[in-house]
């Protein structure tokens, strides 16, 4: 039976596009893919529960709650949100200092910090801040999975290090763990490791040796129940919350955006963000912990064929069903078990060709992801992550406020014969043996790269004054602008004074190819008016017969580099004919007539 049209327009109105694409096809289609993501999601969720030092009931709870209202409120349509390795174990490390005086108070803050971590989220997409959520650089994320990863391992370890038993139970299901991995077809190698882990120990039991368990897990579906919220507790957990937020913000537009990409779809990352914030809120009132995308849950999500959003919302009412029935058999999950399948988990976050590629690339980028892994394993989370943005971003302003300023010339002198016709790119003569590239002596020819912004006036204001101070300075600029792509009120002020500076001089200033939001500045600061829009031009050629004709003749006359065609026209020596076979070196698109 069709769905009404009225129904179908009024759920496209609150939930998307996707809510009248569906049908029984689609139906069927996302309740599979639903169930291979709660089979995926069961082991996990205790896994990632563990990992953050909670109760397991919390993983299925969060891997329930968050999932629904994330998939029927965000703005991915196979993005599946719930319990992830990396922001359990973040609010492990958040925690753990937070309730070492007080351990009783563990699991309230675990519930506090997810309740500010989902306000600030909210808050973020509301104001339609979520695109804040990308200054969290792929390097910082790099060295935070990394130091993650460390983490995991060390925790994993630990677990299995306690006798000899919990050590056997714990080789035995790495083994199975690995080899589903390899051999076993699909993405169930988590849930295959811990039923054989399970049956090893249960036949240890039976020789007389025993190994922890999961224990009791409640096969109730979670309830409503707030939580205490104190202005004390937020004021502990605010900048670690806040932290958290940015980096399981950052994972989830990661996801989402992949995703969309592949799909050729839009994504929407402040309704997102209001869709993970809303999801966390409304956790916290149900026992959960802090959710975000899920990298393997969405990927598994989108590959078997799921085709709206509902199949996240299947895929929760699955897990509470298997909660339901299958409560007494998770409890015989022996814990060394869940400890040796995080040991994959702890190897699949290191990302190696990332590392090499970062390393070979960029040796900024390489430390600061070197210094977050450093700080996630030896300081706190709040540390790192923030540390390793503000690292990121003063690498950024480093280089953004040092706008490069090229020389420009020509491959070679122009010929006599070769009129106004001449095929001669522009290009850069910084690096070029001394000599080989002559420069004319009155005019300085300028390629502006980059921003000219508050930040980086005083190295562009540095090396014009550089070019002024010279024993025989070239009186005259032609600044090629094409490439300048900002200026804010210092730039125009440097521009200014480097007017008067060149006017003093007895030369002048002039510019090719202003960007209009730069001559728009300029229009408004008067600028403009005093530069006088004759120096203003839309083509090099033009440029250079209009300025050659406003330079010294009597330095014309006893110039020997005569770079310029329209250097024919002036008193001087008469222009040698040049061989066309000097090797043209990188530059601009060639100046027909210049």
């Amino acid at each position: 039976m069709p769905i009404p049209p009225a129904l179908t327009a009024q759920a496209s109105r609150w939930l998307g596009d996707w809510a009248g694409e569906v049908d029984r096809r689609s139906l069927r289609d996302d309740g599979m893919a639903g169930f291979i993501g709660a089979l995926i999601v069961l082991p996990q969720g205790i896994a990632f529960a563990a990992l953050a030092g909670l109760p397991p009931t919390w993983g299925l709870y969060t891997s329930i709650v968050p999932c629904i209202v994330a998939a029927l409120m965000g703005a991915s349509r196979l993005m599946v949100s719930g319990p992830t390795n990396a922001t359990s174990l973040a609010l492990a490390a958040m925690l753990a200092p937070l309730a070492a005086s007080n351990p009783a108070s563990y699991l309230q803050l675990a519930l506090v910090a997810t309740f500010a971590l989902g306000v600030v989220q909210a808050v973020l997409g509301l104001v339609r801040l979520g695109v804040l959520a990308n200054f969290v650089s792929p390097s910082v994320l790099l060295g935070f999975t990394t130091g993650a990863a460390v983490l995991i391992a060390e925790h994993a370890l630990r677990d299995l290090s306690v006798s000899g038993v919990e050590a056997a139970v714990g080789a035995i299901t790495l083994a199975a763990t690995l080899a589903a991995q390899r051999w076993v077809p699909g993405r169930q190698h988590m849930l295959i490791g811990l039923v054989t882990g399970g049956l090893a120990a249960w036949l240890m039991t039976r020789q007389g040796w025993t190994a922890d368990t999961v224990g009791q897990v409640a096969h109730d579906l979670p309830t409503l129940q707030a939580p205490s919220i104190t202005l004390t507790d937020l004021r502990h957990v605010g900048g670690a919350a806040l932290a958290l937020a940015v980096v399981s913000l950052g994972q989830t537009m990661a996801v989402g955006k992949a995703i969309a990409g592949r799909r050729g779809e839009l994504f929407d990352p402040n309704r997102e963000c209001v869709a993970q914030g809303t999801s966390n809120i409304v956790g916290s009132f149900f026992s959960c912990f802090v959710s975000c995308g899920s990298l393997n849950r969405s990927v598994v999500n989108e590959q078997v064929g799921a085709r709206t959003p509902l199949a996240g919302a299947f895929s929760a009412i699955i897990v509470a069903a298997l909660m339901l029935v299958g409560g007494p058999v998770l409890q015989f999950i022996p814990m060394a078990a869940i400890a040796a399948t995080l040991l994959p988990v702890a190897w699949s976050l290191v990302d190696r060709p990332h590392w090499r590629r970062v390393i070979k690339l960029d040796r900024a980028e390489a430390i600061i992801a070197a210094g977050t892994a450093v700080a996630t394993v030896l300081v706190s989370l709040q540390v790192a992550i923030l540390g390793g943005m503000i690292a990121a971003l003063i690498v950024y302003l480093y280089g953004s406020a040092r706008p490069a300023l090229r020389t420009m010339g020509f491959a070679a002198p122009p010929s006599a014969d070769q009129g106004h016709h001449g095929d001669r790119p522009f290009v850069v003569i910084d690096d070029s043996p001394a000599g080989m590239q002559p420069e004319c002596p009155q005019l300085k020819l300028l390629r502006m790269e980059g921003s000219v912004y508050f930040g980086a006036v005083a190295h562009v204001g540095d090396h014009l004054h550089r070019l002024r101070a010279q024993p025989d300075p070239q009186k005259h600029l032609l600044v090629m602008a094409k490439s300048m792509s900002a200026i804010d009120l210092a730039g125009a002020d440097l521009w200014e004074a480097e007017r008067v500076r060149r006017l003093a001089l007895g030369g002048d200033l002039y510019f090719h190819r202003p960007r209009p939001q730069v001559l728009d500045i300029w229009r408004r600061s008067g600028f403009l008016d005093r530069l006088g829009s004759d120096h203003i031009f839309d083509r090099k050629p033009t440029a250079l017969r209009a300025i050659v004709d406003r330079l010294d003749p009597a330095i014309c006359r006893t110039c020997q580099a005569r770079i310029f065609l329209e250097c024919a026209s002036r008193p001087g020596p008469e222009l040698a004919p040049v061989p066309v076979t000097t090797p043209v070196l990188k530059g601009e698109p060639s100046c027909p007539s210049a």
